[in-house]
């Protein structure tokens, strides 16, 4: 099963006469990044809604936002009445005015507006965390819906590995004997007597240092193992990243050891597909 670490989702509720939104967006991170930002009122909460984000996802740059309409007329904001009533007692002091414009003055004046801070009722901490639970589940619904678009996409580039490994089995007979080919006739060339024997211990340990059945058992066998891993019900994005890595050093000795152009031709092939596999890898949680 392969999950994307890049998710988006949104959810909101009415709680009596305010309107709460989350957002929850996630990207990709080798660890888990979490920025909360909520209301002040809810910074209380925080702790709980980190705790939820934390159960429910792993790995990746996640933000948590949180939005508060108060679509009611109560404020939290009330007139610090004692207050105004003392700055216009002042200014009348000074010079007297018109209640009315002594009133405009006054309010703009410091301290005329004052924050009452209610308690967060019990209440509306579940709403606001059942909204945070839902709208991970939403996240969650995103990442995998990307991951299958995802593993489609490594189906397809792991199938084209297999085929081109097919095709590197079917030359490298030919790419041997022609090695072997090449150096008898170099030796021909010299027009030497020359030890049999020993030309052909030299001509084994040549031929043994451009063998490549090592290379193309183990690379067949981290293809098999991708699929293996990939296929299993947890997410394994690191786990297949190493496999990538292992798949691309067998890759490179192939090609280190072709000495032929046609397996040379085929070598690049198989890079460039597993680097677009790597670059996919990148985005799996």
């Amino acid at each position: 099963m392969i999950t994307s670490m890049t998710g988006f989702g949104k959810s909101e509720t009415q709680f009596d006469n305010k309107k709460i939104v989350v957002e929850l967006r996630t990207l990709n991170s080798k660890n888990i990044d979490l920025n909360i930002r909520t209301p002040h009122s809810y910074r209380e909460i925080e702790s709980l809604i980190r705790k939820e984000v934390n159960n429910h996802l792993t790995r990746g740059k996640i933000d948590v936002s949180i939005f508060v309409d108060n679509s009611g007329l109560e404020s939290s904001s009330k007139l610090n009445q004692e207050v105004i009533k003392g700055y216009m007692n002042q200014l009348r002091s000074i010079e007297p005015i018109d209640d009315l414009e002594l009133l405009k003055i006054a309010v703009r004046l410091p301290d005329t507006l004052k924050s009452e801070k209610e308690d967060l009722d019990e209440q509306e901490k579940k709403a606001v965390v059942s909204l945070v639970v839902e709208t991970i589940q939403k996240v969650n619904q995103h990442r995998a819906s990307e991951g299958a678009v995802l593993e489609k996409d490594f189906i397809s580039r792991l199938e084209e590995l297999r085929h081109l490994l097919e095709e590197v089995i079917k030359i490298d007979p030919e790419r041997t004997e022609k090695v072997r080919e090449k150096l008898v006739a170099a030796v021909d060339h010299l027009k030497a007597e020359v030890d049999q024997n020993r030309f052909e211990q030299e001509l084994i340990y040549y031929l043994e240092k451009y063998d490549i059945t090592e290379e193309k058992v183990r690379l067949k066998n981290h293809i098999d193992y991708f699929f293996e891993i990939m296929n299993q019900q947890i997410p394994n994005g690191k786990k297949l990243g190493f496999i990538a890595q292992e798949m691309g050093r067998e890759i490179n000795t192939i090609g280190s050891k072709a000495n032929h152009a046609g397996l040379q031709k085929i070598v690049v092939q198989m890079k460039d597909e597993l680097e677009k596999v790597k670059e996919q890898l990148l985005n799996v949680l």
